[in-house]
């Protein structure tokens, strides 16, 4: 078997050890700002901002690279009120006892409810849709391998290109999500809706509920052996 191609890492850059830590603090800083809102202001945001954004989320590792994620970029009025209203169509029957009371009960500290109307608010909205088929090339049609953790990746990236670009956002992901493929013209046999971004700038009102404020301490989250 032939040896692939590779090419010699040249854009690496080696930082000295007390600038290396500088630099986890500052993005730890900067993690620490970004917030979940519910209140979007309705000012514009220029598509090539989202655009750079959504490249940033394209450079994620993947299995065997075969990217296996298309994002959505909405920023029509009338395709954003359609979303809203089949969304908040299923959130009224997940608050109405679909999502079962222990679910509920969680949801409480956040104060969320079926109302969305961040959905047309926000000037743009970000369907994010995983692939069972492809390739590295658009028209490659085989199997896409680590699917949900690959798209979960490139999801991450994007919510972080978007606060770092100083931008709001919030992750929407209402069951069953297959109405956004209909509302989007996506591949309904090798697609599923992953995720929906909201992104903006925060309304005046915007708020953080108290209960979202609170982290795990690294304790609880990390292990060093």
């Amino acid at each position: 078997m032939q040896p692939h191609e590779h090419r010699l890492l040249t854009d690496f850059i080696e930082f000295p050890e007390t600038e290396m830590q500088a630099r986890a603090d500052e993005f730890l800083a900067t993690s620490k700002r970004r917030h979940s809102i519910r209140s979007f202001s309705d000012r514009p945001v220029a598509k090539e901002l989202i655009a750079t954004c959504i490249k940033a989320a394209g450079t994620a590792p993947s299995g065997a690279n075969h990217q296996p994620w298309h994002f959505v970029a909405i920023e029509s009025a009338q395709i954003k009120k359609q979303i809203r209203e089949q969304a908040e169509q299923l959130e009224r029957s997940f608050y109405e006892g679909r999502a079962g009371q222990e679910w509920l009960d969680a949801l409480k500290p956040l104060g969320t409810d079926s109302q969305k109307p961040y959905l047309e608010h926000a000037p743009w909205l970000i369907a994010v849709f995983s692939q069972k088929k492809g390739g590295i090339h658009s028209e490659d049609k085989g199997t896409n391998y680590y699917v949900h953790e690959s798209v979960g990746l490139a999801t991450g990236f994007l919510i972080q290109a978007l606060h770092r670009s100083g931008l709001a956002t919030l992750t929407h992901t209402p069951k069953p999500m297959s109405f956004l493929t209909d509302i989007c013209g996506r591949d309904r046999d090798n697609e599923r809706p992953y995720m929906l971004i909201i992104a903006g700038y925060p309304g005046e009102d915007a708020t953080i509920p108290e209960h979202a404020l609170q982290k795990k301490s690294l304790d609880e989250i990390a292990t060093f052996l």
